[in-house]
């Protein structure tokens, strides 16, 4: 009985804090969901004007200009060459507005696109869970279909995320 109410009391506190069941995140095999955001620019970007066009590596991360993120997306940045070779593109996405993701690409002049996810409404479309309170850092690896091949999750290893997209960018060819 007390282990049953200590199992109770772990997933009332995992609720809590917002961490969700893996089964509902979207999973290697899974086709991405469609969905519509703003860019840095303030232009409507919609997932399938480059489905069935290119590989794509989408990651979600927290927050512009945090520490990790800035890592994260610098690694993205400094890759992208890497990323032309394999004919992919990179798409970042966290809750920050427009404004925030303007100004975070001029700042550390950052070559791929950054979309504003209000409300997190893509992020829960994934899946992508918290860790705490904080939303989490998750890169998925998508084929031209739309298909997920890859996934990463890792709040602190920040730049290893460009190392696992190319490993599995370089699988796909």
């Amino acid at each position: 009985m007390k282990s049953l109410l200590k199992i109770g009391m772990i997933m009332a506190i995992l609720q809590l804090f917002g961490s969700r069941s893996y089964s509902q995140e979207i999973k290697v095999g899974d086709k991405v969901p469609n969905f519509t955001l703003q860019d840095q620019e303030g232009k409507s970007f919609s997932i399938d004007t480059v489905i069935g066009k290119y590989p794509l590596v989408i990651y979600f991360y927290p927050k512009d200009e945090t520490s990790g993120c800035t890592k994260e997306a610098c690694s993205f940045r400094d890759a992208y060459e890497s990323f032309n070779q394999y004919g992919a593109k990179v798409i970042g996405i966290s809750g920050d507005n427009v404004k925030s993701h303007q100004q975070f690409a001029s700042h550390h002049q950052l070559n791929f696109t950054l979309l504003s996810d209000p409300g997190n409404k893509v992020r829960k479309l994934f899946g992508v869970p918290k860790t705490m309170m904080i939303p989490g850092r998750v890169t998925y690896i998508v084929d031209k279909n739309g298909v997920v091949v890859h996934t990463f999750n890792s709040m602190t290893k920040a730049d290893q995320h460009v190392e696992e997209s190319l490993a599995a960018l370089k699988k796909m060819q």
